[in-house]
């Protein structure tokens, strides 16, 4: 119960501070915006590409906007003194962890939830009759990479070139995360049932699993570095 309550308290600390500023979320939101666009104006209405490129173009906005999103929650805990402060209280570091965590996926969440609709109307795709597979494969998709980014973002925090190291160190870890995601919305857009990305669903669930207890388990090394 104890362990719960930090964590919450943690991940509340982020959702007020991003309230109050909005720096994360509308970072994100906007760097979705500006790639689903300018894919969009890239190909002809009606392209015959158009459709099979789709997955491609949602995730690699997805991506990218979640790393800049990761990178962000953690900067903002370093410039602000935050993070020394937390690593001084009385909690224990998988709590800080977990509470990052958390905020991190919500906020990744939010702003996938929001960019669905668009990409719906521009890309004239429709989400409705599969959006309950869609909306697991990008919650699968969403934690193992949010719980591999929360510990590589408190790893880069503290170098010089922090924007560029946490892509560098994340991507290599996320390639099969983003592969699977991207077959799994093919197949989903192209209304085919369960059975057809099941596999793929249970390399993300593989991956989630795996890296959750691994990243859990040595977050206290690397932010004590």
């Amino acid at each position: 119960m104890k362990f719960v309550k930090q964590v919450a308290a943690i991940a509340w600390k982020d959702i007020l501070s991003e309230l109050r500023t909005k720096e994360m979320l509308s970072s994100m939101l906007i760097f979705c915006l500006l790639v689903i666009v300018i894919f969009n104006i890239a190909f002809d209405p009606g392209s015959s590409y158009l459709e099979e490129l789709v997955p491609g173009i949602l995730w690699v906005a997805f991506t990218f906007a979640g790393t800049l999103g990761l990178n962000r929650s953690m900067i903002s805990e370093q410039e602000n003194g935050c993070l020394q402060g937390l690593l001084l209280c009385p909690i224990d570091s998988s709590a800080i962890y977990v509470g990052k965590l958390v905020g991190n996926i919500l906020f990744i969440l939010l702003a996938e939830v929001i960019i669905l609709p668009l990409v719906a109307v521009l890309y004239n795709v429709t989400l409705l009759p599969v959006l309950v597979k869609l909306l697991v494969v990008i919650g699968l998709s969403t934690l193992g990479f949010s719980a591999v980014g929360t510990l590589l973002s408190a790893m880069a925090v503290n170098t010089r070139t922090r924007e560029i190291l946490l892509p560098i160190l994340l991507f290599p870890v996320e390639v099969p995360v983003i592969i699977a995601a991207v077959k799994s919305t093919a197949r989903i857009l192209q209304g085919e049932p369960w059975s057809e990305f099941a596999l793929w669903l249970k390399l993300l669930i593989s991956f989630d699993v795996i890296f959750l207890v691994l990243c859990f388990l040595t977050f206290e090394y690397v932010i004590g570095e």
